[in-house]
């Protein structure tokens, strides 16, 4: 039994690092949240079985042993002979030990556990891999994204099984990207549904109102080694910075077919989109060097995963540490 569960054990484990090094070197699209369920599976599986199994085996083991050493005692006693060393206290220790493949296993399910409990529908974290929401976030900020904050979902298929609050206009998020939903997508909520949202000559109206815009001080990106005009924009209640680049056009070039892609209307100036219900317009802080809904269209509500808050680490700018809005 312990050796054909040393083998069953070696083949799962050697699963999980298979796929993982095929992930790494980009031979299959990785799932993180499957594989986390998976191992959690995996490991209570192995948890549950050493509980109500393995080790109430060991236990008798032990308990056998113990018994065995008692009776040859009382047997030596009755030859007379009182003096006898216990040699059962290596052997107990081996006995009730856990193997190698129940350790790696039941060991590590308390853990492992408590990972996908908060992952899944506290806190998850996120590094930031591109520049589409400087000056707000950072290349290379590591993030937390709360994940209850628009209702609980269940991990992998995520499916909401309770609301909590509705996304707002300037509110950060965290979504899976319609066009690939293995992948998160991070920009900022500028239209809700039933808005009307028009960039036109890189200026943002909702329902026909201009969003308050505020020049700022030049904005230097220490990844390009260029300045950047900066300004402050007004967007639910809530300032933010954004960055325009004046050598990029105005108008979207390469937009991609997308459903409700007939809800907007693109002209040399710019777009205007009618944002249908059950879903969202985004958009990046750095307006001109952002792949978002102008291009790419709505995010429907299926895809949320959360809203980000905070920055919980950048490795080469300790002083990015913090909230943002």
């Amino acid at each position: 039994m312990r050796n054909a569960m040393s083998s069953i054990t070696a083949v799962v484990l050697a699963a999980f690092v298979g796929y993982g090094a095929a992930w790494y070197f980009g031979a299959v699209e990785g799932n993180f949240s499957l594989l986390l369920f998976l191992a959690t599976v995996v490991t209570g599986i192995y948890w549950l079985a050493e509980r109500f199994y393995f080790l109430p085996q060991r236990r008798q083991a032990v308990a056998a042993l113990e018994a065995s050493a008692v009776k040859r005692k009382a047997e030596l006693a009755k030859m007379g002979i009182n003096q006898v060393d216990d040699n059962t206290r290596e052997a107990k220790t081996r006995l009730i030990m856990q193997p190698w493949w129940l350790d790696w296993t039941a060991g590590l399910f308390p853990v492992i556990v408590v990972v996908f409990l908060l992952r899944s529908f506290l806190f998850e974290p996120f590094k930031i891999p591109s520049g589409s929401m400087i000056p707000t976030l950072r290349i290379n900020d590591l993030i937390l994204v709360n994940k209850f904050y628009y209702g609980i979902r269940l991990p992998v298929i995520n499916t909401k099984v309770f609301d909590n609050h509705e996304p707002e206009r300037g509110d950060v998020m965290v979504f899976r990207y319609p066009p690939k939903p293995s992948l998160d997508y991070i920009k900022r909520v500028v239209g809700v549904p039933g808005d009307e949202v028009a960039y036109l000559n890189k200026k943002l109206t909702i329902n026909g109102k201009p969003l308050p815009k505020t020049p700022l001080a030049d904005f230097f990106d220490d990844e390009t080694l260029r300045y950047a005009k900066q300004f402050e924009e007004v967007i639910g209640g809530k300032k933010h910075r954004l960055l325009n680049d004046d050598e990029r056009p105005a108008f979207i070039a390469g937009a991609d077919d997308f459903q409700f892609k007939q809800d907007c209307r693109y002209s040399s100036e710019g777009v205007v989109c009618k944002v249908p219900e059950g879903h969202y317009f985004m958009m990046g802080d750095n307006r001109d060097n952002s792949l978002d809904s102008r291009y790419w269209g709505f995010v429907p509500e299926k895809n949320i995963v959360g809203k980000a808050f905070f920055v919980w680490m950048n490795f080469g700018n300790l002083k990015r540490i913090g909230s943002f809005d």
